[in-house]
């Protein structure tokens, strides 16, 4: 199974119950053109900091102002915007160091204790193709493990008779999958739901992303800034993707002032 990343989810700006606040304030503001939910959302967070409307504001255009923000680190605001994405074909392996992950992060991840995993599928990497013996023996390994995994739940039928008495049915399935679930190798595909914010996923972008030696996190962030590239191109218009020798995807940040901000 590979890779595939869902967007299921992104910011929403009412902008009439936002101008209804300015008119409250009675004040103004002059709004960039052609320009994302997202970056209209950390704007006028920034705004409200200094309510530098009106005759206050600055002629700065919204990607310039959001430049100006993270070149000097101020980007708390970038915190009130967040996308909900769904992952699949991604491997345990890749979740266990995602889920260090933890400020400004939310995950809801697969279960392997309620969900059978007799039919599950393996996540190989890449590299090895290049390498047929160790190759081998990788697919030889993950085929005797589901091959265990089976034999394990089969072996488990009369749990509920010998050792689960008592336990709701729920419980004493849950059990059962947690005996065989303990074989199982970080190789095992997974789903997560994940949804972060902005200031979040530069971060990980900026840590994950570049890492040589880590090819599923680095396909992984790239995908994600394909997303977020059309989302909110000011937010994240410092990250690009280049390719290693391998033509695997690395992650790589250039210097604001180096970036365009015409939209």
């Amino acid at each position: 199974m590979s890779l595939k990343i869902y967007l299921v989810s992104r910011p929403c700006f009412d902008i009439d119950v936002f101008l209804s606040f300015l008119y409250d304030q009675e004040t103004s503001w002059t709004r960039s053109t052609n320009i994302t939910a997202p970056e209209e959302i950390v704007e006028t967070a920034g705004r409200v900091c200094y309510m530098s409307f009106g005759k206050n504001q600055s002629p700065k255009t919204n990607a310039e102002y959001i430049q100006h923000l993270i070149q000097m680190e101020h980007e708390s605001v970038l915190e009130h915007v967040n996308w909900s994405f769904l992952l699949t074909g991604v491997s345990r392996a890749f979740t266990h160091q995602l889920v260090r992950h933890r400020v400004g992060f939310a995950f809801s991840q697969l279960s392997q204790q309620y969900h059978d995993e007799k039919d599950a599928e393996f996540i190989e990497p890449s590299q090895l193709k290049e390498f047929p013996n160790a190759q081998a023996a990788w697919q030889r390994a993950v085929k005797e493990v589901k091959e265990s995994y089976n034999e394990i739940l089969k072996s488990l039928e009369e749990f509920e008779t010998k050792v689960g008495i008592g336990m709701q049915k729920r419980e004493s399935r849950r059990a059962i999958h947690s005996i065989a679930r303990s074989i199982l190798p970080n190789a095992t595909e997974t789903k997560i739901f994940v949804t972060a914010n902005a200031r979040a996923l530069r971060h990980f972008l900026k840590i994950r992303g570049s890492i040589p030696g880590d090819q599923e996190m680095r396909q992984v962030s790239a995908e994600l800034l394909k997303y977020l590239k059309v989302e909110a191109p000011s937010i994240f218009c410092d990250f690009d993707t280049n390719l290693l020798p391998d033509g695997s995807p690395v992650i790589v940040q250039v210097d604001m002032a180096d970036t365009s901000t015409s939209k």
